[in-house]
This record gives structure tokens, C-alpha cells and sequence, in this order.
């Protein structure tokens, strides 16, 4: 998200004075009245590393959306689009029936899956039935045919480790800081560019929250609690995408990466 450039406050782009102390690549370019994909941002990744290895430096690729890095070290799955009438069906599906259930429907749909997806994932058990809905093709079988454009040894795979109870507070402290520096002005001018619904840029956190309270319909401190539970929420997300994805990434507390950074 923080590729978006009338966004930052929200998505917490880099400040001015990091970008003075090293070169940041793919911060704030994109418009938010536009589609941003993991293939676009794949594509765009992809050109970058060969521009900074050809200088002869060596790129760092930061960030907490684990799909995109899955994407960078194995691949990008070329499913066909999805129609989103389609998508929001099984949306519906998915609400109207709890997610017990769902996944027991998942299963029968594509059997192939099961064991593949943990049963309370939502995001995932909505992806991949409507993958096997659409395609007729199961999630399994596509990755099957997927290639990475990089060798696994090409990267250092490093995960910052936060304590659960450092994580929470930071995302506190975070969310103060948010509003501090101006996120209800943003979000002003985000909903005067009267941005449709499929576009990515309304998934980023705090811009439903703000709106509802430029709406009168709750007063600033209903705003912080929603968006410190939604954040922890994401962060929990990120952290079982961590356990189940990426079990080959050197785990670090962040009090010891200066130390482990050391040793590379």
C-alpha cells in the first residue's frame, strides 16, 4: 500500500529524512485511481533488482506483505481475472453461511486443497473457491506450473521478529501518530477523489474508520480503537502467513539485527 502516492500517512511511507540516507525504490508513485496488482508490482520489482545489481549494489527489499515476496522467490501464479460480480458471489457465499462451513464446501469443490489452507483462513478459502469455481482448475494445480524469475539462493531471507507484546505496543504508538501527523486530512482529500470500490487503495486501513468519523457516525477515540484492532488484526494474518509461508526465513528478534547483519 504505501505505493500510493496521496497516501502516506496511512501506509507510513518512508519520512524524508530516510530517503536521504539511503535510495528508496517503488514509494509513492502510484495513483490511488488506479489498479495495483502483485504482477505489476512483480514486474516493476523485477526491473529495479537488474538496474541496483548493474550499478553493482545490492538491492534490499523491505516490507510486511508476505504475497509479494512469495511472488518474488516462487512465482507468480497467472490465473486468469476473476469477473469481480463473480468474486463478490462467493463473497456473499462465504458470509451467509460462516466459514465452517465454507471450508467444508471448499473441500468438496476442490479436495486437493485440503490441508493446503489453514480451515479459519477466510481471505484464502474465498480465493481459492473462486479460483476452482471459475477456472475449474484447482489453486494447487496452478502454482504446480508456476516458475520464479530468481533461484532461491539468490536471496538472505531475514523476518523481523517482534515480541507479541512490542508488536502491540508499537501499533498503539503508531496509530497516535497517524492522527498526529494529519491521517483525518488525507483521508478528506482521498474521498473527494471519489475512488471506486474495486480499486485497491480503499483496503488501506483507517480509511472507513475516518470516514465514519467525518460522518459523525463515531467520535475520534472509537476511530483509534478500530484501527489499532484492525492493524492488530493484519498483524496477526502476517504472522500465520509467516509460520505457514516463509519456514526457510531466518527468524530475528529486532534487538539482535544488528548483530545477525554483522555475520552476512
Amino acid at each position: 500500500m504505501q505505493v500510493y502516492k496521496e497516501l502516506r500517512i496511512l501506509t507510513a511511507r518512508p519520512i524524508k529524512k530516510e530517503y536521504q540516507k539511503i535510495k528508496h525504490h517503488l514509494y509513492g508513485f502510484q495513483s490511488v485511481k488506479k489498479k495495483f496488482s502483485t504482477g505489476k508490482w512483480l514486474k516493476l520489482v523485477t526491473e529495479k533488482i537488474a538496474i541496483i545489481k548493474k550499478r553493482k549494489n545490492i538491492p534490499i527489499l523491505v516490507g510486511g506483505t508476505g504475497l509479494y515476496f512469495k511472488a518474488l522467490t516462487d512465482g507468480l501464479v497467472k490465473i486468469p481475472n476473476i469477473p469481480i460480480k463473480f468474486r463478490n458471489k462467493i463473497r456473499n457465499l462465504q458470509k451467509k453461511v460462516g466459514q465452517k462451513k465454507f471450508f467444508k464446501q471448499l473441500i468438496k469443490l476442490d479436495p486437493l486443497i485440503n490441508e493446503k489452507i489453514n480451515p479459519t483462513d477466510v481471505q484464502r478459502s474465498i480465493r481459492a473457491y473462486e479460483v476452482k469455481s471459475y477456472t475449474k482448475k484447482s489453486l494447487v494445480d496452478w502454482f504446480k506450473n508456476t516458475k520464479a524469475k530468481f533461484d532461491d539462493d539468490d536471496f538472505i531471507k531475514i523476518y523481523i521478529d517482534y515480541p507479541r507484546q512490542d508488536l502491540l505496543e508499537n501499533i498503539s504508538t503508531r496509530v497516535e501518530q497517524m492522527l498526529k501527523q494529519g491521517a483525518i486530512e488525507e483521508v478528506k482529500k482521498f474521498l473527494k477523489l471519489k475512488i471506486g470500490q474495486d480499486k485497491t487503495s480503499n483496503k488501506v486501513i483507517g480509511i472507513n474508520e475516518i470516514k465514519d468519523f467525518l460522518n459523525k457516525k463515531s467520535d475520534l477515540s472509537e476511530v483509534k480503537e478500530k484501527i489499532t484492532v484492525k492493524t492488530r488484526q493484519y498483524a496477526k494474518r502476517q504472522s500465520t502467513w509467516a509460520r505457514s509461508q516463509m519456514m526457510n526465513w531466518q527468524k530475528v528478534n529486532p534487538k539482535d539485527l544488528k548483530k545477525f547483519l554483522k555475520k552476512i
